[in-house]
């Protein structure tokens, strides 16, 4: 337990003071500073994710971002400010109170300096308060539901990936107006009910009327029912908040929603899921991430090392979030000249702007949530290509899609 560890800590520091000073050694300023085999002192880093489980792809995605991220953020020396980088990763299964298991461990027994994590909104949200009972640094990444930086925010937390708020902006901007009948379909659960919520404010804000929020079971396989209520509340829109690899694409084709009338709007998915949207060549909408939409320096490295890495695969929807996670910390570090001391981190991070492969990001002072750029796209098939791709209409700037302040 957290106590019993600095009742240790303490047993240990007084013994060092009785000994002497030189024989207990001596840290870098601020950080646990704890040395490898030959004595460089360490970052340790704890990385949760789903690595099994329904949203083991987001995971992995995460994991790939994360570990390029920090050989770009240190030019491949996996060091910083003289510092070697220690990386644990932690499967949280997909299940919330694993999540917490994994968390403690990484705090207790692993003594990271930074948590990461975690792929569901919901393992995350039930960590959030381990690390401020640890006082350690989390940087949430990819989960989006926004009570993570809202309601259940506290001061330990920074979230490199964009939350649902912003999501609603973006595709709220896509479709809505005055007039318009909208129906929603999104999981059951945090992700699903907090996106909804926020699309529906944008939405009705820009004046239209949402006729129906239809929430599916996070499981499900089966998507009948719920497409049925969609037709029969006669909508001018679908709009589709969905993750997961059990998605509802191919039951809105087989049930032909397009030529009922009611047109198809969503957030563009990742590369697995955009193959079963055959059916919606034409959709505009928005995306988190595509490799094709951002134009930087930062996007062509990442593009180019995970090709070469992974035997010709492009980064997928979440691959740049682990990245854009990575280069934070990294950066951090650097402008604290190596202190890991969590107030002084806190401080430094917040407003703090840094590069990424979706362009510049900065962490919001007030609620640490970063502001990032989305796009507005349209999905249109591409020679050579397997799948819809997403094309760029216009970049949606990190003012443009800025979420209101709800912590």
């Amino acid at each position: 337990m957290k106590r019993s560890f600095r009742w240790t800590a303490l047993v240990v520091l007084m013994s060092c003071l009785l000994i002497t000073a030189s024989a207990c050694g001596s840290k870098s300023s601020g950080g646990s500073g704890d040395g490898d085999e030959n004595g460089q002192e360490t970052v340790k880093i704890g990385v949760l994710a789903s690595l099994t489980g329904a949203l083991e792809s987001y995971g992995k995605q995460t994991q790939r971002g994360f570990e390029l991220g920090l050989m770009y953020a240190t030019d491949g020396t996996m060091e910083v400010d003289g510092k070697k980088i220690e990386v644990v990763y932690e499967d949280t299964e997909t299940k919330p109170e694993v999540a917490v298991q994994k968390a403690t461990k990484l705090f207790e027994e692993d003594e990271v300096d930074f948590l990461v994590g975690s792929s569901s909104s919901g393992d995350t949200l039930a960590v959030l308060p381990l690390a401020e009972e640890y006082e350690k640094v989390m940087i949430v990444e990819p989960a989006v539901a926004d009570s993570i930086t809202g309601s259940e925010f506290n001061r330990y937390i920074f979230r490199t990936a964009r939350n649902s708020s912003q999501d609603a902006i973006a595709g709220a901007a896509a479709i809505a107006k005055d007039g318009v009948k909208i129906a929603t379909l999104a999981p059951d659960y945090s992700f699903g009910r907090d996106g909804v919520a926020a699309f529906k404010e944008t939405a009705e804000g820009l004046g239209a009327e949402i006729v129906l929020e239809e929430y599916a079971d996070p499981a499900a396989t089966d998507f009948t029912s719920n497409i049925q209520k969609v037709i029969d509340s006669k909508p001018d829109y679908l709009f589709v908040i969905w993750a997961g690899a059990n998605s509802p694409w191919s039951q809105i084709g087989d049930m032909k929603l397009q030529e009922k009338g009611i047109k198809i709007s969503t957030g563009a998915p990742d590369i697995a899921a955009l193959s079963a949207m055959e059916p919606l060549v034409g959709m505009e909408g928005f995306s988190v991430y595509y490799h094709e939409l951002p134009n930087n320096e930062v996007n062509d490295w990442l593009v180019e090392e995970h090709k070469k890495k992974y035997d010709g695969e492009v980064p997928d929807l979440f691959t740049p979030g682990g990245m854009s996670s990575a280069i934070s910390i990294v950066e951090a570090i650097k402008k604290t000249e190596g202190d890991l001391d969590p107030d002084t981190l806190i401080d430094t991070m917040e407003g703090m702007s840094f590069d990424t492969p979706k362009g510049t990001m900065t962490f919001r002072e007030e609620d640490h949530q970063a502001l990032q750029t989305l796009y507005a796209i349209k999905l249109e098939k591409k020679e050579g290509v397997p799948y819809p791709v997403p094309v760029l209409i216009r970049e949606l700037s990190p003012e443009e899609t800025a979420p209101p302040i709800r912590n």
